[in-house]
């Protein structure tokens, strides 16, 4: 495909001066309507060393508003990213709502230089071209304008314009080993990025090759193809009325297949407290040898629980963490979100608390909030949730290909066993606080939540990230099966 681009075209200097101030004035207007409609903007700049993309780039946030939009070069993985899957850096680093984010490269990186120096083929390469598409239609999908720009410029301009860099001492030093290394590799690379535009040019997150021979032509392009896609995403946010899904008749929609999956849950289970304390002991001893087995063999490792109000989480959790060494894990209560964790994708706040290789993180709540509570309480929309099954997972997809381990717990108690947790909590003074206006009005929704656990542990439950039922209503068999559930995955992992 970049064979057959034109790189003749060029723009006479008078004529790019009669157009580019009328263009910075429509950017700059546009910019002001994105911030106060509160729409994400993402575009990415990838192409040839020498292309221009610094130099457009500078023209392009000239008339945009400083505090409102950040510069991203990608560059070689640091020490903290190399022990993250590889998208991680990136979902961090994903605009809030009304901001923009450039990125100087990017996560096509991966299948660029990464595929080139590093081999990257087979599986592996296939699995980052749908972690990629995965990840830019889970951003569009949530509002955000994603440009993506290709520079291209012939093999014989890069050489020219290598040498022309090198020629002057205070511009030598940006070009450098890697560069004329993939210069020599160039009509490799072409078929690489050909086959990159190919599998990820989506109408959602569109790629368009930008004929960089001559830096007028380039930066007036850029900035028209940059206004139209505002202008269309600002009319749209104009047009469209405001949807906020109440419950609608889908929530109790866990009849999806009229599940009856924890109805059928068998809550008699019960361990004495002898053996309890037998199997408690041995049970930690062996995930302490285990957390330092992770560590040295740098496995991450995320222990994610969901469940009743009640059901014992807390106390299950400290269980787990009782005998580990502090400095190897990390506990994550979630709660509502916070404003600026609400100005991202639901799933930005999650992908901020990843684990890094050879450490374990243990969610006390997840992700699974969206098609719970927020599904039930009206906090997103019946389009968001839905969707939201094959955003998460895509995500566990994701993380457990970079080799995270992800063991989920839903803990499972009755009606009767929670009323009576709830009462004993309100008559001991110490536990007081364990129980608010929120856990009575939850319960009086049993059914409705009962109806969304059903639906989200048929959807979610995968081989790669599957959920376990814990018969909850005895706590130390509770205990028990997750202590042994965690250590039978991660030496399964080993």
């Amino acid at each position: 495909m970049l064979e057959k681009v034109d790189l003749t075209k060029k723009m006479d200097k008078e004529h790019y001066k009669e157009i580019i101030e009328e263009l910075q004035i429509k950017l700059s207007s546009l910019e002001r309507q994105v911030r106060q409609l509160k729409i994400p903007v993402i575009i990415v700049f990838e192409g040839w060393g020498a292309s221009g993309k610094g130099t457009l780039i500078n023209k392009l946030i000239l008339p945009l508003d400083p505090r409102n939009f950040n510069v991203y070069a990608t560059n070689y993985l640091s020490e903290e990213e190399k022990s993250k899957p590889f998208l991680w850096r990136f979902w961090v680093k994903t605009p809030e709502r009304g901001r923009i984010a450039i990125f100087d490269k990017s996560w096509y990186r991966r299948t660029l230089v990464e595929r080139m120096d590093n081999g990257i083929k087979g599986k592996e390469l296939s699995s980052s071209f749908e972690d990629i598409k995965s990840f830019e239609k889970a951003l569009a999908d949530d509002g955000n304008v994603i440009l993506k720009f290709f520079l291209h410029i012939s093999k014989k301009e890069q050489n020219r314009r290598f040498k022309e860099l090198e020629s002057n001492s205070s511009t030598a030093w940006r070009v450098n080993k890697e560069d004329i290394k993939h210069h020599e590799q160039y009509d490799d690379y072409i078929k690489i990025i050909d086959e990159m535009i190919e599998k990820t040019d989506d109408s959602f997150a569109p790629w368009t090759v930008i004929e960089s021979s001559d830096s007028r032509f380039a930066t007036v392009k850029v900035f028209t193809l940059v206004i139209k896609a505002l202008q269309e995403k600002v009319d749209e946010y104009n047009s469209k009325k405001e949807k906020k899904s109440a419950i609608s008749q889908s929530v109790g929609e866990a009849s999806i297949i009229n599940s009856t999956t924890l109805d059928i849950v068998d809550l008699t289970k019960t361990v004495e407290k002898n053996e309890y304390k037998s199997k408690l002991k041995e049970y930690q001893q062996r995930i302490r040898d285990l957390e330092h087995e992770i560590y040295t063999k740098k496995i991450p490792v995320m222990i994610c629980y969901e469940g009743w109000d009640a059901s014992g989480k807390g106390g299950n959790i400290k269980r787990v963490t009782e005998n580990l060494d502090p400095r190897g894990y990390e506990v994550i209560p979630v709660g509502a979100p916070t404003e600026l964790e609400n100005s991202h994708h639901y799933l930005w706040r999650f992908w901020n608390k990843i684990p890094k290789a050879g450490h374990i993180n243990i969610f006390d709540r997840t992700w699974y909030g969206r098609v719970l509570v927020e599904k039930i309480e009206g906090f997103c929309s019946e389009e968001e949730w839905k969707r939201s099954y094959n955003e998460i997972n895509d995500m566990e997809t994701q993380l457990t290909n970079f080799g995270v381990v992800i063991v989920k717990f839903w803990l499972q108690i009755d009606k009767d066993e929670q009323l009576r947790r709830f009462k004993e909590r309100e008559s001991i003074p110490s536990k007081n606080w364990k129980i608010t206006e929120d856990d009575w009005r939850n319960r009086d929704k049993w059914d409705q939540y009962e109806g969304a656990a059903n639906e989200m542990l048929l959807r979610t439950s995968t081989t790669y990230a599957p959920w376990t039922i814990v018969e909850s209503n005895d706590k130390y068999y509770a205990r028990l099966k997750v202590l042994k559930t965690v250590i039978d995955a991660i030496e399964k992992k080993l």
